[in-house]
């Protein structure tokens, strides 16, 4: 029997065992059993080569263009950046991931227009491993749908799933730390509703025989599950609508409803049509938001503030995080900084390397001769 039919045999067993609290420690292994048998699949078809999807990143942040074939992705790239991908209104347009550069707010953020998935993706239709690589090294994810097939966003979440991409979900508060002997020892800071016995089975069927655990969440088996793994990345998200310009003004109401049965909330959601342009601003403001970057204006010594490019950096950045990003000897050379703006009790604060900046924070550096 081969992976692909081992993975199907579980997931039939999960599916027809009814949950509750006599199964859920057999559940938990499945579970525990599925996730590894994925990952063997998934290192298999890395493996096996293929064309691949690889992108380098640049600028100062990658979005990715997640959606099926024919929702208009390549539309909204050319629209956004100065990306010339091929569009068309059959399916599968794209075939290679097409990177463009979008410039806001003075920052360069990369956008991938990644092929169009199809079900089945996760498990290798349609080069959909190579293609799902791609959004994992993505710092937001951009779902793109059709104002006609809402429902896909139902399917694009468990696409991404399967590939242990988590949308919108922070990482497990759990700790493993494996050691020489004395077996498992499980310790909480809160009440948990999975038994001792479920964890321990979980952790043996992960490899631990002898570890600490901890737990500071009150964890399901997925969560568990995901803790224990290190292939899990966790990717925030936004959704906007597409081809709004096809649609009349009450069927508007429709696909309101159909967002929130999915707990997206309308007024977050951004309807767009790439083909007329609409709705691309407030897009491009939200993708900025949702990306948590600052811009810090770098005052020069001679040459006043330099007001057109700033240094793009993560919200919470430090100014001596701000000095390695700026590269070169200033860090060696270092004094103490002044920082007029949102972070700054006064214009021109004397300031040390722990300082976090802020948006539009004005940053000059005092350096040794």
């Amino acid at each position: 029997m081969g992976l692909e039919d081992e993975i199907e045999k579980i997931e039939d067993e999960i599916a027809n065992t009814p949950y509750n609290k006599s199964t859920e420690a057999h559940i938990g292994r499945l579970k525990s059993k599925l996730a590894e048998k994925k990952e063997k699949l998934q290192n298999q078809s890395s493996a096996g080569g293929g064309t691949g999807y690889s992108v380098e990143k640049h600028g100062d942040a990658t979005v990715a263009l997640v959606g099926f074939p024919s929702v208009g992705k390549s539309s909204l790239l050319n629209s956004l950046t100065n990306a010339e991908s091929e569009t068309g209104s059959y399916e599968f347009t794209t075939l290679d991931v097409n990177p463009g550069m979008l410039q806001h707010r003075g920052a360069n953020i990369q956008m991938l227009d990644v092929p169009g998935l199809i079900e089945g993706a996760a498990s290798g239709r349609g080069d959909g491993q190579q293609v799902l690589a791609v959004v994992r090294n993505a710092d937001l994810i951009v779902f793109v749908l059709s104002v006609f097939d809402i429902d896909q966003y139902d399917r694009l979440q468990e696409e991404l799933y399967d590939i242990n991409i988590r949308v919108d979900r922070e990482p497990p508060r759990v700790t493993v730390r494996p050691k020489i002997k004395d077996g498992i020892k499980i310790t909480s800071s809160t009440e948990q509703d999975l038994d001792e016995k479920t964890i321990s089975d979980v952790l043996r069927d992960q490899g631990y025989v002898n570890a600490d655990l901890n737990l500071q969440e009150n964890v399901d088996i997925d969560r568990l599950v995901d803790g224990l793994m290190e292939n899990r990345e966790y990717i925030p998200s936004i959704t906007c609508v597409n081809k709004v310009d096809l649609i009349e003004p009450d069927y508007k109401e429709q696909v309101d409803e159909q967002l929130r049965e999915r707990d997206l909330d309308p007024e977050e959601v951004t309807f767009i049509s790439a083909e007329v342009e609409k709705g691309l601003d407030v897009l491009k403001d939200r993708i900025w938001e949702n990306l948590g970057l600052i811009r810090v204006y770098m005052e020069k010594p001679g040459r006043g503030i330099d007001w057109e490019e700033p240094l793009v950096v993560e919200g919470g950045t430090t100014v001596g995080e701000a000095i390695e990003k700026l590269g070169g000897e200033m860090e060696d050379r270092f004094r103490f900084a002044r920082v007029t703006g949102p972070s700054a009790t006064h214009d021109e604060q004397q300031v040390g390397k722990d300082h976090v900046l802020e948006d539009e924070d004005v940053l000059k550096l005092i350096l040794r001769r």
